[in-house]
């Protein structure tokens, strides 16, 4: 950390809505915090809070077939414009489980991953991303579609923000890479990273740096965002993972202050 974090608090308030968990964590700094999508985040000049919402296992696609399963998705739609109407965050963090892959019988999962984001995005508020273990898991075959009502019809989707409609509609995943590059392409409020090449397979590795409003060089603070893995790969923060973080903290911050 900088110096300036010295009078850094930090501040917890969590909530629960219906079974879904969010958090809200508010960062005090001497100068107040403000973020503008194509940019870094940066301090400014006020109250000094910064408030990051952060949205966990939000599961969006599972059973997608059934009635239960988009039901749910409803109301996760809702439970998160709640949060986002009564905390008004300046950044939000979906932090990883955003789909649950493995229940989504269509290549392009990024579907879901558009629904699960898209409270955020209407409110033109800034977030970024980390991937879990279910975000580009194999699409796994429910035995049930081998007894006698047999497989349902495949509901294609729409054109949207990150799908043509004119792309290949089958039983198969969207992998990590895919996810990340559609939700960067397509949305100027993004803060989410491409982590270095040699993490692969896995992907969410990045930091986010704050800086102060009047140097856009001086760091007040960073966010460090690791890939955890699964799906598509073991579940595993590999020993390339914690030799980039080591040797990035210690660029980021040589005197560890």
């Amino acid at each position: 950390m900088a110096k300036t974090t010295s009078h850094l608090r930090i501040i917890f308030l969590i909530n629960l809505y219906l079974l879904y968990s969010h958090s809200i964590l508010t960062i005090g700094f001497d100068d107040q915090l403000r973020t503008t999508p194509e940019t870094d985040l940066r301090v400014g000049e006020s109250s000094g809070r910064f408030k990051i919402g952060v949205f966990a296992d939000l599961h969006f696609g599972e059973n997608a077939w059934t009635d239960w399963g988009p039901r749910q998705d409803v109301r996760s739609l809702r439970v998160m414009s709640t949060v986002l109407e009564h905390e008004s965050p300046d950044l939000v963090v979906y932090l990883g489980d955003v789909i649950t892959a493995n229940s989504i019988p269509i290549a392009n999962a990024s579907l879901y991953w558009d629904q699960a984001i898209s409270p955020t995005r209407r409110r033109g508020i800034p977030w970024a991303s980390v991937f879990g273990n279910h975000d580009d898991a194999p699409f796994e075959w429910p035995l049930e579609w081998f007894s006698a009502p047999g497989i349902p019809q495949l509901l294609c989707p729409v054109a949207n923000l990150s799908h043509s409609g004119q792309e290949e509609c089958g039983f198969k995943g969207t992998h990590r890479v895919e996810l990340m590059k559609k939700e960067i392409d397509n949305n100027i409020q993004s803060h989410s990273r491409n982590g270095p090449k040699d993490l692969w397979p896995s992907i969410s590795n990045y930091v986010l740096q704050v800086s102060s409003s009047n140097n856009p060089q001086k760091a007040v603070a960073y966010m460090y965002f690791l890939d955890s893995g699964g799906g598509s790969y073991p579940e595993v923060i590999s020993s390339a993972q914690a030799e980039w973080f080591r040797h990035k903290s210690q660029e980021i911050n040589p005197d560890s202050r």
